[in-house]
């Protein structure tokens, strides 16, 4: 059987899901008559955490979230001098959002990366024209390895955009996104979703909440999905997860929770679309865009490629109040995620599209990432003199390690990449018009015989303080320290296919560096604030721990990290009631010592870039049925200095690869009835380039989609969903130099959503 038909096979656990479903559905029943059901779309019961940690609230007033999850967050967000995007259940949930990524595409200013090769296919999101794959948190810690996230387990995303390494530590240039979990509460429910859909879409979903005693609650979410890719008939997958967790000492001052995360897929990988023209006879004066070919061309091997992957993640969250104003809370985890795949590149830049041809070039990882994580936080609430601070201190340790032995892909067709008779007899060629995904390919597969090791450590303390000098006036300050060592090492091997011997290559980077964030609030009423702020963002070598996009390698080993820096205005306003956040900035980011090249074979940090723009932010309830949610970023990118090498040097002034001047998001429902609800969402992309000669690119792209549910009974609500409604065909990621990956065609989806 081929790792295809095994992609595509019917995934049982669909099935296996219903039971268990059943039967929590039936204790979901008799537990009515103490806590009374509510349909899906009803907010949640206010639940009160420890007092500076978490707090969760009803949302009556639609998608507004006056308080962000992490702890480094101490004050509201009304009150915070940064720009925060919540991306909250409802949004995740109504949009039909599976992914971390469709997920996102409801924020504006988020554009996504390509993998290919040394950067791994995964998510790997831009805020404000920088590289955040490496700055993706899960309540607060961060998750390292590459990855394809599902939402089953998500609560809400929480976006913190700017240089943001006070927050975060390494990294963090545009921003971060720290993801919340579900996790055990105060109520009895059972919920979850039964959906099918067009192109062979089949998903369930569980979330059962247990309050055992007074004292310790349970929580279970597990997810199982098939389905085909709309679009693209010969990609999709299938993937399974679960997320158990429990909470003992739900009303007592101490409190330790428990969860453990599993997620796993067998997918068909896709780089989509090759470039009309290679990046060496383009140009900015006459760029090239994704080949002019029917968008269901695969240009794969479904009897060689394929994608495997497995996350797996411990958390043990230990908190204890010595008083309303002081709480320790400590976090430990351990994680564990795989990326194994072997993937067409089509054509790889060899020039066989002028041609009508196509070379069936392969890229392949396999990768697998163990994170250690303890992480210690010390909330505070006190007054000195007139002066009320909200403290939080703490202090990290931390270890990534990545191993990574790729695969050996021979072709069969012998030598060469330019394609003849003898590569498309083999496999190794196809036509650029009409490819066939089952040709036969008469090549092999191997390891090269080595594996290459790299391993982070990191140790970090910071601070952050909110003080409120008087009602119209707070500052906000926050500081880290970082110690951070990173090294690689690739032993000596025999090339299996030349018998030449490779030396062993050992690259090391060790640095030490402070970040700051601060700013300073003015509250004119009390729901409204003007802010100006000021945050830096630090990026060492390697940053990416040898499974992102920021590897070690030899002209880099020795360099000071990438230093950045913003100035920030904002406002922000809850209106109408406060049922509704509007907000508003403008913003500038400079990295004055960016890695260039200023030799064939010296690179430094000389380099400069430069980011301005403005963003509109908005979310809630304009009235009691309508709600919105969205806004409108503009970045004005611009690569300064690329170094003196007229290679490089040609580009200054160039905009910024994966960086849209203009996006645009909304995502709005209205109750039309009491038991109806309809919705729609509406996007808009400019024009981005993927490299940095701006000599290829995807062109922009208006998308849209509907929903409407109905809420049948108390339990149960139908919901459709109808995405890329007018079929568009658009591409979501431009690469530096093969590809361009399409967005999905029209979709639909009949879910039915239920809660006892």
């Amino acid at each position: 059987m081929s790792k295809y038909s095994e992609v595509f096979r019917p995934n049982v656990l669909v099935t296996a899901l219903a039971g268990p479903m059943a039967a929590m559905a039936m204790q979901g029943a008799a537990a009515q008559e103490a806590t009374p059901a509510t349909t899906v779309a009803a907010a949640a019961s206010p639940v009160q955490q420890l007092q500076g940690v978490t707090v969760k609230a009803a949302r009556e007033d639609g998608y507004k979230v006056d308080r962000a999850e992490s702890p480094k967050f101490t004050a509201p967000l009304l009150d915070t001098p940064k720009s925060v995007t919540v991306v909250p259940a409802e949004v995740i949930q109504q949009s039909g959002s599976n992914s971390l990524q469709d997920a996102l595409r409801t924020t504006p200013g988020i554009t996504f990366g390509a993998g290919e090769g040394g950067n791994p296919i995964g998510d790997r999101p831009f805020i404000r024209g920088f590289d955040s794959g490496s700055s993706i948190f899960v309540d607060g810690v961060r998750d390292a390895g590459s990855q394809t996230r599902d939402t089953f387990n998500i609560e809400n995303i929480e976006i913190i955009k700017g240089p943001s390494s006070a927050y975060g530590g390494k990294g963090s240039v545009g921003g971060l996104i720290n993801i919340v979990t579900k996790l055990p509460t105060k109520e009895n429910f059972v919920q979850g979703s039964v959906g099918v859909g067009t192109d062979a879409y089949k998903r369930a979903t569980l979330d059962g909440n247990y309050v055992l005693n007074d004292n310790t609650g349970l929580r279970l979410n597990a997810m199982a999905q098939d389905a085909n890719t709309p679009g693209r008939e010969a990609v999709g997958g299938h993937s399974w997860g679960f997320a158990p967790s429990v909470t003992f000492g739900l009303n007592s001052p101490t409190k330790v929770t428990l969860s453990y995360y599993h997620l796993q897929g067998q997918n068909m990988p896709d780089y989509s679309i090759p470039y009309a023209r290679p990046a060496a006879q383009s140009s900015k004066a006459n760029p090239a865009g994704p080949a002019n070919v029917d968008r269901h061309n695969f240009y794969g091997l479904v009897n060689r490629d394929f994608q495997h992957t497995q996350t797996d993640i411990g958390t043990a969250i230990v908190e204890h109040a010595f008083s309303d104003k002081l709480t320790l809370r400590n976090t430990t985890r351990w994680g564990r995620s795989s990326n194994d795949y072997i993937v067409t590149n089509p054509d790889d830049s060899r020039g066989n599209v002028a041609r009508g041809l196509v070379y069936r070039s392969s890229k392949n990882r396999d990768s697998a990432t163990d994170s250690l994580i303890n992480q210690t936080d010390f909330i505070a609430r006190f007054d000195t003199g007139r002066l009320k601070h909200s403290v939080l201190f703490g202090f990290e340790f931390s270890r990534d390690d990545t191993d990574n032995t790729p695969y050996n892909v021979v072709p069969g067709g012998g030598a060469g990449n330019t394609c003849n008779a003898s590569l498309l007899a083999s496999g190794d060629c196809t036509s650029l018009y009409n490819p066939n995904p089952g040709d036969i390919w008469t090549g092999r597969v191997g390891k090269m015989g080595y594996t290459q090791k790299t391993k982070t450590d990191t140790r970090s303390v910071y601070l952050f303080d909110t003080v409120e000098i008087t009602k119209q006036w707070l500052v906000n300050g926050g500081i880290r320290y970082d110690n951070y060592r990173t090294s690689s090492f690739t032993p000596a091997y025999t090339n299996p296919n030349t018998g030449a011997s490779v030396a062993a290559v050992n690259l090391a980077n060790n640095a030490n560096f402070f970040n700051y964030q601060a700013g300073i609030v003015y509250k004119p009423v009390d729901f409204g604030s003007i802010y100006v702020s000021y945050g830096t963002a630090s990026t060492p070598p390697g940053t990416s721990n040898g499974d992102g996009s920021d590897n070690l390698s030899a002209q880099i080993q020795n360099l000071d990290a990438e230093r950045s820096k913003a100035w920030e205005l904002g406002t922000k306003w809850d209106l109408l009631g406060r049922r509704l956040s509007v907000t508003g900035a403008i913003f500038q980011i400079e990295k004055d010592n960016a890695r260039v090249a200023v030799d064939a074979n010296t690179t430094q940090n000389v380099g400069k870039q430069q980011v301005r723009g403005f963003e509109l932010g908005f979310a809630g309830g304009i009235t009691d049925k309508w709600n919105v949610f969205g806004g409108y970023t503009y970045l004005d990118s611009e690569l300064k200095d690329n170094g003196p090498v007229a290679t490089n040097a040609v580009n200054n002034g160039n905009q910024f690869p994966n960086t849209p001047k203009n996006s645009f998001s909304l995502w709005s429902t209205y109750q039309v009835l009491p038991a109806l609800t309809v919705g729609g969402g509406a996007y808009y992309v400019s024009q981005v380039y993927g490299n940095a000669a701006n000599s290829l690119y995807v062109p922009s792209y208006w998308r849209f989609d509907a929903m409407a549910a109905y809420r049948v009974n108390k339990n149960l609500t139908l919901q459709l969903n109808v995405q890329n409604l007018l079929n568009k065909t658009y591409y979501t990621k431009a690469f530096a130099a093969h590809y361009a990956a399409l967005g999905a065609g029209r979709f639909g989806m009949l879910t039915a959503n239920f809660r006892f």
